[in-house]
């Protein structure tokens, strides 16, 4: 089953390989979605500053700009959520990709159905047209923090703070529950909605990405590590 708000959202598939590429926008045109594609990280960086793209599938190995590179360009001017794709065993990989801002990642060879069902999650959580009912009384406050859920939003003591997708759900997760301690099951749980498996380490790469970014505004601690048990949001 498909999300609704996947259908005509434009993805860019950037691989050096041309049965990938071919893949992967089959699966999602088949999904709903509209594709464009590119064989290179040079090419996928020129393409993104011409058309922007809901999400970027971005292969990690690629010529000209490896993936890492590409995200690393991207996220200092756009905040699209990225999945990246490695053919690489190495884990340093993958939590790196997502310290520089990735959303998500795939291992090759993948299943078509997982990524589409990968990106659908992506999607839910970065939609966020606002309901003809509801105002601005729906801000999430905790301390210093200011959430707008419906603008996708965060700030800290009036900063703004970029946040990826799945930094927003988590954020928003950990501010709905103030005083509660989330395992990393549950975190997995809710700011992927259940329908994939992360690993322990992306969670805590997640974590540390947003900890990391409350820091650069002043505010050194946001989340807690609650030893043996999960984290809690923090007095911020």
């Amino acid at each position: 089953m498909f999300y609704s708000n996947s259908m005509n959202k434009h993805i860019l598939i950037a691989d050096d390989d041309p049965h990938i590429r071919d893949v992967i926008s089959f699966a999602l045109e088949k999904a709903g979605m509209q594709t464009t594609l590119a064989e290179d990280g040079r090419q996928a960086l020129d393409t993104f500053r011409r058309q922007s793209a809901d999400l970027i599938v971005l292969d990690i190995n690629m010529p000209e700009l490896d993936g890492l590179e590409v995200c690393r360009e991207i996220r200092k001017f756009s905040d699209a959520p990225i999945l990246f794709l490695s053919s690489r065993d190495d884990e340093i990989d993958r939590i790196l990709g997502l310290e520089i801002g990735g959303d998500d990642y795939v291992t090759k060879p993948f299943s078509p159905r997982e990524l589409v069902a990968r990106i659908n999650v992506i999607l839910k959580r970065t939609q966020a047209a606002p309901k003809a009912a509801e105002t601005p009384s729906n801000e999430l406050r905790h301390g210093k923090i200011s959430i707008q859920p419906e603008q996708h939003t965060a700030s800290w003591n009036g900063r703004g703070i970029s946040l990826t997708a799945t930094e927003f759900a988590m954020l928003q997760m950990f501010a709905r529950q103030p005083t509660r301690v989330f395992s990393r099951d549950s975190i997995m749980g809710n700011a992927y909605d259940g329908n994939v498996y992360v690993s322990d380490r992306t969670i805590d790469s997640h974590i540390r990405h947003i900890r990391q970014k409350f820091a650069d505004v002043g505010c050194e601690n946001v989340i807690e590590t609650v030893h043996g048990v999960g984290y809690k949001l923090a007095s911020c």
